[in-house]
């Protein structure tokens, strides 16, 4: 190792020299350089894991990011050797290690750079806190640019930013404020058409520059732990994000009703209050299927009891709201009361749960039922103690749970202490090494008690803060947000930038959390978040007794907000089968514009729009007072979804925005199946007809339905149907074609075809080899509605 001045030894950064010898076990590849040891794993012919250490030998192998399903893929794998390089060859990549300083160069076949290092790994001493720091330096291509990182409220291209990952309580964030609650050490990187990954897996204190420091270097560093990272090739930036997905874990299919409409408060206080909000629900006849209960239905804030006053009957209060279609999702925080007559107290303290100082003494703090002491969700045994109380909100009907304060946050400390020790499974360690995956596996512990006692149902779990990876068991939000324009802003980045980063089942609290957000910022935001996966209303109205329903803002907003709801309800097909993309291939299920034209340079930047799914693009309305705005369209063909008017892709149009409309494109040639209008999920879906609005388009375009029974675990063992229609239009007609697959089938029998854009006047239809006259009430001016068996094969319009 050859050290660089200055010349103390702790403030030294050391370098590899010469590789001495190299050798090979399979997939993996050594590298030895005097105690520097680099070794290859190559686990894919797109996926390559780096892990270096500066000791000799390897900490233990062990991941709570990486998916414990994950099985090697490599379809090609050779080894050449020059002068300079040892050479690993896939059927995608060419991965050059130089002989004489470990640097690494990553091509494709072709021989186009990709990645390459520039200082590569080098390390120093951590005399202060011990262990070490290790660093990863390498080249910002020509007009590279930067993506992912999760929650971070900041520019969606990265380039020339510094961020960091250790989770922490924000109450009140804006832009720029860094960290957040959540740590996902994973980014893109795009140039010349190439997009690529990252993943740096070490869950201690991590840094990101983006070419802050140098303007021609990205680096990325963590204080203590291995310099272990996953080079994720594309070269598409879709494929890099599936990829990504697929080695962290593919999420489980969500209940159908989680995607519906959420209603929250802190907090609806008594039960009576709950029973009002609900009523008043379906009284008005908007949408809605989960109601949340924050802090104030426990007793004292002690984590799965019960008010005695204000929630005296759980389990009838859940009959209740069941019978009237309302599922319960409770909050669960980690922090326990300190009361020895409190029986989680009282099991913690005999089976050793809770956390410790360095010296012994428990790890205790000040959160909301004052005095507490917290769970070290590290530990196997803890995490299955914290599943078996789950059954204690499980028995009285509760069907989900909210897990906050989980970065951990600790009142006036921030967090915990740095010595504060951890089990983690069964590697002990101080708390720099643990925190940023407490809330992850506080959730993950969560999930799987719910998992076990809502059986034979599909659990649901929210969390602030996770790591990479927590896509497997929960969906997240983004935090104590504020009611301003520019938290509707910051909303919009995030969940964008979290479903890149392998977590879309995310979503903003409408309206903020804090403050009062005007008539129009609440409109607009709902309408925004119509479109994000997780769609919840949640407020600190305790604080000043401002209502935040959507009937809270007068009958004009209230009859909007009705609107965008039903939308969202008649939408569900179309989003639960982008969330089956999501569980089956690992595709992002907000995509920004450069994921879907990577081709098109002006997409780089804009995030002003981004898509839902294969078929809508989306552009929320961020700014008061707004008339119009200018829109990005992809490459393609788009319909305006409110007039109907087809616009060309790869240019920038101007579209009204009233307060009713949000601007709203389709691809044309797309198939979008409704569900009819409906007030909440049921548990089994009776409907006998689903609507399909059919977009004309001159080329062939495909559509998929997933269908299941929403909840349940049947479709594991087939009980699903995955409906293909492709569509393909000429001049004088439109053909559409369905196919399917699986065992399942739904209780409606018809389909209600609307078909849009049709460039000629059309006179029949004909379903399977029959035709049939169009009647002047099914056919308008480039419209076409028919009703057709919902078994149909084949129908063409002309």
């Amino acid at each position: 190792m050859q050290p660089v001045a200055p010349t103390n030894k702790y403030s030294i950064k050391y370098y590899p020299e010469a590789i001495e010898r190299w050798t090979r076990e399979g997939n993996y590849f050594y590298f030895y350089a005097r105690e520097i040891v680099l070794e290859i794993r190559v686990i894919s012919d797109r996926i390559i894991r780096f892990r270096y250490t500066p000791e000799g030998r390897f900490q233990r192998d062990f991941s709570y990011a990486v998916s414990p399903d994950i099985r090697e893929s490599i379809i090609f794998l050779d080894v050449q050797e020059d002068a300079q390089y040892i050479v690993l060859l896939t059927q995608q990549l060419q991965v050059k290690v130089d002989r004489e300083h470990l640097l690494i160069t990553i091509l494709d076949r072709e021989g186009r750079l990709i990645n390459q290092d520039e200082k590569g790994f080098h390390w120093q001493y951590y005399i202060q806190k011990g262990g070490k720091i290790v660093y990863c330096s390498k080249y910002i291509q020509p007009d590279e640019c930067f993506y992912g990182l999760g929650d971070k409220p900041t520019d969606f291209n990265l380039r020339g930013k510094r961020l960091e990952n250790f989770g922490m309580d924000r109450y009140g964030y804006g832009w720029n404020v860094d960290p957040l609650y959540k740590n996902i050490p994973f980014y893109y990187g795009l140039h010349h058409g190439i997009g690529y990954g990252i993943f740096f897996d070490n869950t201690f204190r991590t840094i990101f520059d983006f070419g802050l420091e140098r303007a021609d270097v990205c680096s990325f560093w963590a204080r203590g732990g291995e310099m272990c990272y996953y080079f994720i090739y594309g070269p598409a930036l879709m494929d890099v994000a599936a990829q990504y997905t697929w080695l962290t874990g593919l999420p489980e299919l969500p209940p159908l009703w989680s995607l519906g409409y959420h209603q929250s408060r802190w907090s609806y206080y008594p039960d009576i209050r709950v029973k009002e909000v609900a009523t008043e629900f379906r009284k008005r006849k908007i949408p809605c299927d989960v109601i949340h209960l924050d802090i104030d239905y426990m007793d004292g804030f002690r984590c799965f009891t019960f008010h005695p006053q204000g929630f005296s009957d759980p389990a009838g209060l859940m009959r209740e709201l069941a019978n009237m279609g309302f599922k319960v999702v409770a909050i669960i925080d980690p922090g326990i009361k300190a009361d020895p007559q409190y029986f989680v107290y009282q099991q913690g303290l005999e089976g050793d749960y809770f956390c410790k100082r360095g010296d012994g003494a428990l790890m205790e703090g000040d959160v909301w039922p004052g005095r507490c002491v917290f769970p070290d969700f590290t530990h196997p045994r803890v995490r299955q103690w914290w599943g078996r109380l789950c059954k204690h909100l499980t028995d009285v009907g509760i069907r989900g749970v909210w897990n906050d304060m989980n970065e951990p946050a600790v009142f006036e400390i921030g967090t915990f202490p740095e010595d504060v020790r951890h089990d983690y499974d069964g590697d002990p360690c101080s708390h720099r090494k643990a925190h940023n995956v407490y809330g992850h596996l506080m959730s993950k512990a969560t999930a799987d008690g719910l998992t076990r006692f809502l059986m034979p149902r599909r659990p649901f779990v929210i969390t602030r803060s996770c790591y990479a990876g927590a896509q497997r068991w929960t969906s997240v939000w983004t935090g104590d947000n504020t009611a301003s324009w520019e938290h509707l802003y910051i909303a919009s980045i995030q969940c964008l930038r979290l479903s890149i980063s392998g977590i879309s089942f995310a979503g903003s609290d409408i309206g903020g959390f804090i403050g009062e957000p005007t008539p129009e910022l609440y409109v607009r935001w709902l309408q925004m978040a119509t479109f994000h996966v997780f769609m919840r209303t949640h407020s600190a109205s305790n604080e000043t007794g401002f209502q935040q329903e959507p009937w809270s803002f007068g009958q004009r907003n209230e009859f909007i907000a009705r609107k965008f709801i039903r939308l969202r309800y008649r939408l569900l097909p179309y989003l639960y089968t982008t969330f089956w993309q999501y569980h089956t291939y690992g595709f992002p299920m907000l995509r920004p514009l450069m994921f879907m034209s990577q081709d098109d340079p002006a997409t780089y930047d804009r995030v002003e729009e981004f898509m839902l799914g294969d078929h809508l693009l989306v552009s929320p309305v961020r700014e008061a007072a707004s008339k119009e705005k200018e829109v990005y369209l992809p490459r393609g063909k788009w319909y305006h979804i409110w007039n109907g008017k087809l616009f060309d892709g790869q240019q920038l149009v101007k579209v009204a925005t009233p307060l009713s409309q949000i601007p709203l494109f389709v691809r044309a040639g797309a198939v979008m199946p409704y569900f009819p209008p409906m007030e909440y999920v049921p548990d089994r879906l009776q409907f006998a007809e689903m609507t399909l609005e059919v977009y004309y388009a001159e080329q062939k375009v495909e559509s998929i339905l997933y269908e299941d029974e929403g909840d349940g675990y049947g479709y594991r063992a087939g009980q699903y149907r995955l409906v293909k229609f492709e569509t393909i239009g000429q001049s004088h007609q439109l053909h559409i074609s369905r196919k399917i697959q699986g065992a399942f089938q739904p209780a409606y029998t018809q389909y209600y075809v609307v078909c849009h854009g049709l460039p000629f006047a059309p006179i029949e239809y004909v379903v399977d080899g029959m035709s049939y006259k169009l009647t002047a009430r099914q056919s308008s001016s480039k419209v076409v509605s028919i009703r057709v068996p919902a078994d149909f094969q084949e129908l063409i319009i002309r």
